[in-house]
């Protein structure tokens, strides 16, 4: 099977690693990067929940994917567990906007399975590991600098930053969020032809009090009740 051009970092790990013949080193557990030029130079494997030593292996050690597992040539390095927890890592680090506030954490990104450089980072709002939760895109020109477990982004909000996945709670949240605008916008709307016809109805009150009041009117005789009767042949 031909390699992908891309490929993102949590299917890399989530395949399990093959060798020749029958030879099986795991599931790949984290990432072995160079953080300050942004590129992956490799990955490793866990041999068992039980082991302590892991199989670290170069991105040009693929061979090829077959469904989910990853057939590699040659044989990997073999370190511990404290050594590569030493290693600079920028997987689960905390975002930080212009601002100095934490906006997101760091849960995945797509590389170039040539090269190592990484595209973009892909960004959550709260715990990666969450399943389903929302990404956010952070391109590599967005940030500004980079600290182990740190990352500083010109960007102030997560808003700011294409969605390329959304949960199913951010979706409900988007309806929400559009259905009160929608109900808003309805009673505004309402609200201003009531106002509208309050006003017009005052304006037609006031034009009859001005007809009954005008000059035409003041020659008008009034006659009382007395003066009717007098001019009534029927009383």
């Amino acid at each position: 099977m031909k390699l992908p051009k891309e490929f993102l970092l949590s299917e890399l790990l989530s395949h399990n690693v093959k060798g020749n013949g029958i030879l099986n080193y795991g599931i790949g557990e984290n990432v072995w990067m160079h953080p300050p030029v942004h590129r992956i130079l490799g990955w490793y494997s866990r041999p068992s929940n039980f082991d302590l030593k892991r199989n670290v292996w170069k991105l040009n050690q693929i061979n090829q994917l077959i469904d989910n597992d990853i057939f590699v040539k040659g044989d990997p390095a073999i370190s511990d567990v404290a050594t590569l927890n030493r290693f600079p890592n920028l997987v689960e680090a905390n975002v930080v906007n212009i601002e100095g506030s934490k906006i997101g954490v760091i849960a995945d990104f797509l590389f170039d399975m040539k090269t190592g450089n990484i595209k973009f980072y892909l960004i959550s709002r709260s715990n990666p590991k969450i399943p389903g939760s929302s990404r956010w895109k952070l391109k590599i020109e967005n940030i500004i600098d980079q600290q182990p477990g740190i990352v500083f982004c010109s960007c102030a909000s997560l808003e700011d930053l294409p969605l390329i996945k959304s949960s199913l709670k951010y979706q409900f949240l988007k309806k929400g969020q559009k259905i009160i605008d929608r109900f808003d916008i309805m009673k505004n709307n309402a609200t201003s032809r009531i106002e509208n016809w309050l006003e017009e109805d005052e304006d037609i009150n006031q034009k009859s009090e001005f007809n009954q009041n005008s000059f035409y009117n003041e020659d008008k005789e009034v006659r009382s009740f007395r003066n009717k009767r007098e001019d009534d042949p029927w009383i």
